[in-house]
């Protein structure tokens, strides 16, 4: 029988019911609706009257994805395995204070997981293929790996996860989900997370020769925080090319100090690695400009490209939802085809919902924009072409101010375009 994880958030510390009772509540009430895969529910209806309303025990539901190509899930065909726990908010500073007039200098911050700020944004992150299920299982490996002492010399293994690609694809936010996912579903591992991401731009210190001493410093600090072996860590190195800039694209007149802290990376993770509870991503839109061995230490290797047509539906559809619950949209939600439908290659041109046929014209139109940009044009198109005081509105109206909004931002992207100069260089390589 096939598994399908299901997240639990209480709503608050002091619910007193035990956690079969509570998974078996969520189960009834479950089993006599429809769900959906990869989705979350944070509104409950309940009969009147019902001595255990999951309003006020439950935070959210999430449902996790399947291998079905129906949109609605038949849990009776599942082994559900539940993850009960309260969304943390804690949110921490890692400083050090420097030599040179006590300077305090910002290495890094980190976050307790699983953390409210990071609430819906795994089921929010849309991807073509199964990015997010195969990076998933690649961490978990990892982890795996290293708790059954596995040695690293004999099946090599660094845990360190580089995903790439163009701005705007959802490169940090994917990290940050899978962090805050890996501490939810590995509880049999790890008991708590944090999340550290480090300040790749303050620790290249104004004073020379001292970067390359406070890498060694913040790594000494993570160190510290994997004495506890029942909490993961997972290190975030945002732009790491800014931290492992390729050195041989260093110029002979170019600081050793960025050598320096090329060096102390390597040797940090080479040194980190050895412990069982961490865990290393990174991002990067310039793969061309990162040293050729920390590529090479990258266990995974993943490209985040921009979305296709599925994708972009995906998002939009999510953003209607969202403004249709807050009654931003005045729409009934069945009005537009569910992703899934569109998935499946669902006919539009002989579908009686007319609202799909447009967003999927509108999809045409966004292509080339990235993730970032889309969820962008809803809030585009009501700030320039809904008046406010008119909520909510009608949802061709709103159709229509989103493929004006996606017409400007096309038009907006030609005119901020700025070609390169050719006395725009630096080591030979122009400025774009």
């Amino acid at each position: 029988m096939d598994t399908i994880d299901i997240e639990v958030a209480l709503a608050s510390k002091s619910v007193v019911m035990s956690e079969n009772c509570l998974t078996a509540l969520v189960e009834k009430y479950l089993l006599a609706r429809k769900i959906r895969p990869n989705t979350i529910i944070t509104e409950f209806d309940y009969e009147e009257g019902s001595s255990s309303s999951l309003k006020t025990l439950v935070h959210y539901v999430s449902i996790g994805n399947t291998n079905e190509n129906s949109p609605f899930i038949d849990l009776h065909s599942y082994k559900i395995n539940w993850n009960i726990f309260m969304l943390q908010n804690e949110k921490s500073t890692i400083y050090d204070e420097s030599d040179q007039g006590g300077e305090e200098i910002v290495l890094a911050t980190h976050l307790t997981l699983p953390s409210k700020e990071l609430f819906s944004l795994w089921e929010n992150l849309y991807y073509d293929s199964n990015i997010k299920d195969d990076l998933l299982r690649y961490a978990r490996t990892m982890m795996t790996f290293a708790n059954k002492t596995i040695n690293p010399n004999i099946v090599c293994c660094n845990k360190v996860i580089l995903l790439h690609g163009p701005p705007g694809t959802g490169k940090t936010s994917l990290c940050k989900a899978l962090a805050q996912k890996l501490t939810i579903t590995m509880k049999d591992l790890f008991s708590s997370g944090l999340l550290v991401e480090i300040n790749s731009h303050s620790l290249f210190s104004r004073y020379f020769s001292e970067s390359g001493k406070l890498v060694t410093k913040m790594f000494t600090k993570i160190k510290e925080m994997c004495q506890n072996e029942k909490t993961l860590i997972c290190v975030l190195m945002d732009e790491v090319e800014s931290l492992a800039h390729a050195r041989s694209l260093c110029s002979d007149n170019e600081p050793s100090d960025s050598i320096r802290v090329v060096n102390s990376i390597l040797t940090q993770i080479d040194q980190i690695k050895l412990m069982p509870n961490v865990l290393i991503f990174a991002t990067s839109n310039m793969t061309e400009t990162i040293d050729v061995a920390f590529v090479d230490r990258a266990d995974i290797k993943q490209f985040l490209g921009l979305p296709s047509m599925i994708a972009i539906y995906k998002i939009y559809y999510s953003c209607l939802m969202e403004l249709i619950r807050a009654k931003i949209i005045n729409c009934d939600p069945n009005s537009l085809d569910t992703p899934d439908m569109i998935a499946r290659g669902v006919d539009l041109s002989n579908n009686t919902h007319e609202y799909s046929k447009r967003l999927m014209e509108i999809c045409h139109q966004s292509s080339g924009f990235s993730g970032r940009t889309l969820r962008k044009i809803p809030f585009l198109a009501h700030a320039l072409y809904v008046r406010s005081e008119n909520l909510p509105v009608r949802m061709d109206t709103f159709l229509n101010s989103m493929e004006a909004a996606v017409e400007r931002e096309h038009k907006d992207k030609k005119l901020i375009t700025i070609k390169p100069e050719k006395h725009n260089t630096v080591s030979g390589n122009k400025f774009s």
